[in-house]
């Protein structure tokens, strides 16, 4: 499955930088880059692309605004880029695929180009008898000699431990032989969110966010667990939370 992309920002420098990361993806054509919302919204209605970057703040048409100019089913995946937070939920009404906050995080950015590929296969698919991705619903942990499962219905969050991952089970953590990167892409995106490179935390389970003074947030489960989510991760964690549904 090929990935078309169009970048489009006023910035040259941050142009080559999205690109730069695009480059050493063998699925991923880029087709075009725009330095401004006029011209990149000619050729979204001329050429339109799987995927679109695009900056929010641009002279003239900003990236919400090119956006708001297609209809609802003529916008592709959008993954929005910005230094400011306070656009998000506009970008998320938008439906925009993710919300990236400058300078990238190449983490955040991996994971959203992983999302709209997701997003594409699902699309793709529609019609045409192909089914959604299979997300994991049950683990195998070791305990002794002993072979346990645990449900994902069961887990509340889960923690990087170098080469496992932690499955927080109530009062008990699970060690499972699986990297944290790995697992976060076989979880199902509508009940698992990254909070950290290190985070991951079950939606449902989440009760409470405060903002912290540095833009991260504090989260605090419902059995009283409290965890940091990362700035980089706080937009995404609050529109599927607000939503109930994948930014």
């Amino acid at each position: 499955m090929s990935l078309r992309v169009l970048i489009v920002d006023d910035e040259p420098l941050a142009r080559a930088g999205v690109r730069a990361r695009l480059d050493g993806h063998a699925d991923v054509s880029v087709i075009g880059e725009c330095g401004d919302g006029e011209s990149a919204l000619a050729l979204l209605r001329s050429q339109p692309p799987d995927l679109l970057f695009i900056d929010v703040e641009m002279p003239g048409l900003s990236g919400l605004d090119v956006l708001e100019a297609l209809a609802p089913e003529q916008r592709p995946l959008t993954v929005l880029l910005t230094a400011y937070e306070q656009f998000a939920l506009r970008a998320f009404e938008l439906r925009a695929l993710d919300y990236l906050l400058k300078p990238v995080d190449e983490e955040r950015f991996a994971d959203a180009l992983e999302r709209a590929r997701d997003m594409l296969a699902l699309r793709r698919g529609e019609g045409a008898g192909v089914q959604a991705p299979c997300h994991a619903t049950r683990f195998q942990v070791r305990l002794g000699h002993r072979v346990q499962l645990v449900l994902a219905d069961e887990i509340d969050w889960i923690e990087a431990q170098g080469d496992y991952a932690g499955l927080h089970v109530g009062a008990h953590m699970h060690l499972l032989r699986e990297p944290l990167q790995r697992l976060g892409s076989r979880l199902d995106p509508a009940q698992f969110a990254r909070i950290h490179r290190s985070t991951i935390v079950r939606l449902d389970r989440v009760a409470e966010m405060q903002a912290l003074s540095n833009r991260d947030h504090l989260l605090r489960l419902r059995d009283g667990t409290v965890l940091r989510a990362s700035r980089t991760y706080v937009d995404a964690l609050r529109a599927a939370l607000l939503t109930g549904e994948p930014a």
